[in-house]
């Protein structure tokens, strides 16, 4: 067994111990491990998965421990309070999807979010009460147990309460996060809840919850009811009714989690799963993927001028396509077939020019009826008996809504700001929306996260996804053609530079030092508009090796993750 860097059992027997890495390893290569992996945001979380395994218990077991633990950990994406999709593969090949989505409530109206000139209040949609979507992730979890567990629910939620009751010390990263949202925290709280420190909190900090100690403990006794009925309940409802929010008991009491149809798809000999809308994540990657062999972008040289335009024509096809044709399937007719066939995708990228960008302007939702026949954490896990799950989970914004519900401990998502609260305008991360992804009473609001299972020649090949809003399709995109057409192993290809298109804004963004001076020049003279940032994913992710052993890929680059295997 091979580490990323410290010892983790010492995290498992003393978690408020941990001190995160000060630096990262010496080999472009991840954790190894003969049997099981798993490869999260957070040391803590990658602890307790290891542990449930070792304990007998699967790869569903481990997530669904390490999502409450996140919700301890790793309270900026880590929730009870919001919701996610998870993609699960069992060791015979049978392939399950669920979607654990939030839900608009029922008193939600299409026009919600403008003010009388018909303009969208951004604040009301992003910070506060009103912002929140019914939460799903408990429900999930529950439907995961329920389905695929082997180890006792009580079992699987206990190192979460431990951790919350008795304290876990903060990372740097935590740490500045909950400093910069400080001023936020006190406008959207009718109180102070223990993320407000005016002295400002610092590495090392120790973080004791024990209200969400104690909200823990009612869904450990009582399933899903600990959540949605009951003291939680009843608290979260008080703090909608005083806050001016609109979730009632009867929406958390209806909130159901739906198991859908994976997206399925093929690139040059590989099998890809992945989410099925309301995430549009599954059918856009693939789009990429058609779009990156229709191109021939593996033959090209890695970050080249030349690689980028054209990836970068494609996804802003692709982003213009799920700014139209997407939403929620039980509201809306999704073209699904459509999107993702060969001749239709040919066609749509057919009049990409080698040398010259096409305006955005004119790059418009194709027309997909000749061929008709959604700030986040992701999680990967493999199990000794070869289930593998690919979990992605969010509250969308850092910290959500900032609203903590007061005496229960959690952040509330702001999830409402997903749906499209009025055509053409963007949302938090810039993405358009239309028709399709409209407020309307209970229905889920579009997603673009993209937990993916990729299989070579029907086995187990990698395991994948991201965190980062509107990033995290193209960061997919990117770790999968890292490794198949790049010949990057997991590590590296995580550890790579990425870039970022989406049609509007009509900007390509690329990670520092990702390009040379003369590769921006050649992109400027193309017709790009580059904007540099210092980051743009966090992949966690395993991958299957040639000899059946697993690397276990963390994004330490970029994160507190940590990934770890026996």
């Amino acid at each position: 067994m091979k580490k990323i860097s410290v010892v983790v059992f010492l995290v498992i027997s003393l978690f408020s111990c941990y001190k995160p890495k000060t630096s990262p390893p010496q080999e472009i290569k991840g954790a190894l491990g003969e049997k099981a992996m798993v490869a999260t945001t957070h040391p803590l979380a990658t602890a307790v998965g290891l542990k449930i395994m070792k304990k007998g218990g699967n790869a569903i077991d481990a997530a669904i421990a390490i999502q409450f633990v996140l919700s301890v950990v790793y309270p900026q994406a880590g929730n009870i309070g919001g919701g996610g999709f998870a993609v699960i593969r069992l060791s015979d090949g049978e392939v399950s999807t669920l979607d654990f989505r939030e839900k608009a409530p029922e008193m939600a109206e299409k026009d919600m979010y403008l003010d009388p000139e018909g303009n969208v209040v951004k604040a009301k949609i992003r910070l506060g009460h009103l912002a929140s979507g019914v939460p799903g992730s408990v429900a999930g979890m529950w439907e995961l147990h329920q389905k695929y567990g082997q180890l006792s629910w009580s079992e699987l939620i206990n190192p979460a309460i431990k951790l919350a009751y008795n304290g876990h010390l903060l990372t740097e990263k935590i740490a500045q996060s909950l400093n910069e949202q400080h001023n936020n925290f006190q406008e959207a709280n009718r109180y102070q809840p223990w993320v407000v420190n005016e002295k400002g909190w610092n590495k090392g900090d120790t973080a004791v919850q024990k209200e969400l100690a104690s909200t823990l403990s009612f869904i450990q006794k009582n399933g899903r009811d600990g959540f949605y009925k009951g003291i939680v309940a009843d608290q979260l409802i008080k703090e909608m009714i005083l806050g001016g929010g609109i979730i009632s008991a009867k929406d958390l009491i209806n909130y159901e989690p739906v198991w859908r149809d994976p997206i399925k798809g093929f690139y040059k000999g590989y099998t890809i799963y992945s989410m099925a809308p309301p995430s549009s994540g599954g059918i856009a990657l693939i789009q990429l993927l058609k779009g990156s062999e229709y191109l021939n972008i593996g033959n090209l040289e890695f970050n080249s001028a030349e690689m980028l335009h054209y990836k970068t024509e494609v996804e802003r096809r692709v982003y213009a396509d799920r700014a139209v044709h997407l939403g929620d399937p039980d509201y809306y007719e999704i073209p699904t077939e459509a999107l993702i066939n060969r001749n239709y995708n040919n066609i749509r990228f057919s009049n990409i020019k080698k040398r010259k960008k096409t305006a955005s302007s004119k790059v418009m939702e194709g027309d997909v009826t000749p061929y008709e026949s959604p700030e986040t954490t992701h999680f990967s896990i493999v199990d000794p008996e070869g289930n593998a799950v690919a979990l992605t989970t969010t509250l969308n914004g850092s910290y959500g809504s900032r609203v903590m519900v007061k005496g229960a401990g959690f952040f509330l998502n702001n999830e409402m700001d997903d749906f499209s609260a009025k055509p053409g305008v963007p949302n938090i991360y810039g993405l358009i929306g239309s028709k399709a992804n409209a407020i309307a009473p209970g229905k889920r609001m579009l997603s673009s996260m993209t937990p993916t299972i990729v299989e070579k020649e029907s086995s187990l090949f990698l395991v994948t996804g991201s965190p980062g809003g509107a990033t995290i399709i193209t960061t997919v995109f990117q770790s999968i053609i890292n490794i198949i057409d790049f010949g990057m192993g997991l590590q590296e290809a995580i550890n790579a530079k990425k870039t970022h298109s989406q049609w509007l804004p009509d900007i390509l963004f690329i990670e520092n030092g990702g390009i040379s001076p003369e590769v921006q020049l050649d992109l400027e003279k193309r017709g790009h508009s580059i904007i540099f940032k210092e980051s743009m994913s966090k992949i966690n992710a395993v991958l299957v090796l040639e000899d059946g052993s697993l690397e276990g890929g963390a994004d330490y680059l970029r994160s507190d993750s940590y990934a770890e295997g026996f």
